[in-house]
């Protein structure tokens, strides 16, 4: 299991397009991912499980992901809540995955 935490720092949080985004990568991953928030727990895989834990701007989330490419996978999540929120589809990430 691998495991980082992030702040959102996009303006209006992680709702509508920047949750698109967010999931849209982690459905890549065949790893199975969950984003804490307080006590509540979403499936990184569902947009509307995403968006139901209300983070706004400030919030402190936990990447949690277990499989075959967890490290991979909360590393990108992690980076894409933090710094990559205007992040764009089809973008090539430099990074090289594990």
């Amino acid at each position: 299991m691998a495991e980082a935490r992030a702040q959102v720092l996009h303006p209006t949080g992680l709702h509508a397009r920047p949750a698109v985004l967010f999931v849209n990568e982690a459905q890549k991953y065949k790893s199975r991912i969950f984003v804490v928030s307080g006590d509540r727990v979403a499936d990184a895989k569902s947009i509307l499980s995403v968006m139901s834990l209300g983070a706004t701007k400030g919030t402190w989330l936990t990447i949690r992901a277990e499989g075959p490419d967890a490290a991979a996978a909360v590393r990108r999540l992690a980076a894409i809540v933090s710094t990559r929120l205007e992040w764009e589809p089809g973008e090539e990430d430099e990074e090289e995955d594990e």
